[in-house]
Order: C-alpha cells, then structure tokens, then sequence
C-alpha cells in the first residue's frame, strides 16, 4: 500500500494545471527531440546544475535545457492525472519517487543506470543518486571559548551547553536519529526509528530547539547568532560558514542522505531523460558538481582527493576520512513512515 504523503498545501487542481502548462513549452513530443525540462529549487543550486551537469550535456548531445522552478510534488501529480506531463526532470525528495513509483514517477530501465555503481541501500526502482550529502552537526565556536561540543550527546546537554538549537521544521533532517544515538542506541541499531524514545529525548531540549521554515533561514540565523547549535544539510552549513557564521563540525555521528532527479510518469522524453541521468553520475560531471557544491558524488569508486574542493569544504565534508559514525537514512523506513511521522511531528509541536 502506497503512503499518501500528503506533505504540501493542497491546492486547487485548476492553478496547478494552468501552472504546470504555462512552464516549459509542449505537453508532449517524439521521444528522439533534443530537449528536456528540468524543474528544480531555483536559485544557486539550479545554477550549479546548468553549469556542472546541464552544459556538459548539451556540448555532448545538443540537447537543449528549459529550466523551471519550484519542483513541486503537487505539479507533478497534476500533470500525470491530466495526461499532460511536460518535466522530463525534477529535482525532488526520493520518498516520493519511492511511495509513487510507476503511478507518478516512471520506473528506471536504461542499463547505464547500473544499480551496484550506488551505496547499498541509497536506489529504488524509480531513483539513483545524482549525489550525497550529510546532515551535520555543527556550534558556532562564538559561543563556547571554553568547553567545546565534541559528540553528538552535547547537543542534547543545554546545562553544559546552553543556547537555542536550530533544527530545519522537518522530521528527516536528522534530529530522530541524532536523538536516538544521543540516548545511548548503536548507529548501526538506529533503525527501525523508536519514535517513543526518539520523542523523549527531544523532549529535553524542546524549549531551546528553533524550527526554521527553510534552509535560507536556518542560514540567517546562524549569519545573525540567533542560535548557538544547528543540524543542517551539507551545503547550506557551508553557505553559512562562508556568510560570517563561525561554524565547527562536530564529528562523532551524523546521518548521511542521497538527492535524485526523478522522471514524472509520462515524460515526453523518457529515454533522452535517463541518459542524462547515466551522463551525470559518471566522475567528470560529479566531481565538477561536488566541486561547486561541496556535497559528495553518488558513487563511490570517485575520488574525493580529485575533486579540488575548497577548505572550506573539506572542513564540513562528512565523507572525507576519520568523521566519526555515519548512517544512510534508511529509505525505505522513510517511505513508508514519512506521513505518520509528520503528523506527529506537527501535533507535537505545539503540544
């Protein structure tokens, strides 16, 4: 049985069609056209895209890119019930790749996406990893020129580290797992998640916990030391170390996490899509992402050393060597208990 995930505002069904065929040109096409659509988050990230993977793409095959923004679940769900699908490409969380595979999102058969290439544990039939990145754990050093935090417990401990943390409002950025190994369970026995336990311990800390809407907020408050503590996605910890916030990792635990492109079901170019899929987890272009990113390539047999990424990078990289313990978020525990678990999440909140 497939889970609603019903994560997003519903809207009306009208708006989003008028949306989803106002972006990007034809609903349909031959399949041997040289063009796909690529929806993605917009802004510096979408930009990195073009530059490392898109344009390489096009030197290579010709194919020309339209862009558009925001990728968005509801869109996707639109369109496939209209019969009008018009994203070839969409930059979008693998949970609903994995709960909608075959009914929203097409089923990957091209052979150069060869499955044993990936990590155990980080595919499903509707998605590879186009690259990984980590949820970190990180203090700002202006607030303890004494004791430093120095394991994942310490982010639980607001006696001997005061100061609000700040959390992205979101289950699976790492704070249940975080939690369960702050309260003495193995990494390697993290999952299935004990929700009860993980709960409790957050608990604890609930009153200094901040619940940041976005990612760019999450950046802000740590640019302005609104917080002392954050646990946040690779990349943005980086941003926010190059804004001004004076960021040290701590590496004991963190969680470890994949992001795909994902076809919508009905892709008007199918086959062109899965080549690009193949095209950018080979080493040239997932280095030149990392490169520009910070986060890691999808495959490991690519050489973190070749990569050229910054100091600043490295300093926050989870899968450069001797980072302490490290857990993929199980997918398919998420896929199946994502909806639950947000609504919980959201009850408790303001409970």
């Amino acid at each position: 049985m497939k889970t609603p995930l019903r994560l997003i505002s519903v809207l009306t069904v009208g708006t989003l069609l008028l949306t989803a065929c106002g972006v990007g040109g034809e609903s349909g096409g031959d399949s041997s056209d040289q063009k796909l659509t690529w929806a993605s988050t917009g802004g510096q990230f979408q930009e990195d895209e073009k530059t490392a993977l898109q344009k390489p793409f096009t030197a290579k095959t010709g194919t020309a890119f339209t862009n558009v923004s925001p990728a968005e679940q509801a869109q996707v769900r639109t369109m496939v019930k209209a019969r009008k699908t018009i994203w070839d490409l969409a930059n979008m969380s693998w949970i609903y790749a994995g709960a909608y595979c075959g009914e929203l999102f097409e089923k990957l058969d091209d052979p150069a996406l060869d499955r044993s290439k990936f990590p155990a544990g980080t595919t499903g039939d509707c998605f590879v990893p186009t690259y990984r990145y980590a949820n970190i754990f990180s203090y700002n050093a202006d607030f303890y020129p004494g004791a430093k935090p120095t394991t994942i417990k310490d982010f639980f401990d607001v006696k001997k580290f005061p100061g609000k943390r700040v959390v992205y409002d979101y289950p699976k950025a790492g704070l249940f797992e975080a939690a369960l190994v702050a309260d003495g369970v193995a990494p390697d026995q993290v999952y299935p998640l004990d929700l009860d336990r993980a709960f409790a311990k957050i608990d604890t800390i609930k009153s200094s916990l901040v619940f940041a809407p976005s990612y760019g907020a999450i950046q802000q408050m740590m640019v302005d030391k609104q917080a002392s503590m954050v646990l946040t996605v690779t990349a943005r910890t980086i941003v926010s170390a190059q804004s001004g916030a004076n960021l040290v990792p701590v590496w004991d635990f963190n969680t470890t996490d994949i992001g795909v492109q994902v076809i919508p079901k009905g892709s008007p170019h199918k086959k062109l899509a899965q080549q690009m899929l193949a095209f950018i987890t080979e080493p040239e272009q997932a280095k030149a992402y990392a490169k520009l990113t910070g986060t890691a390539p999808a495959r490991p047999d690519v050489d973190l050393d070749s990569i050229g990424y910054t100091d600043e990078q490295k300093k926050f990289n989870a899968f450069l060597p001797d980072r302490g313990k490290t857990v993929e978020q199980d997918k398919q525990w998420w896929i199946e208990n994502t909806d639950a678990l947000v609504k919980r999440w959201t009850s408790w909140k303001v409970g």
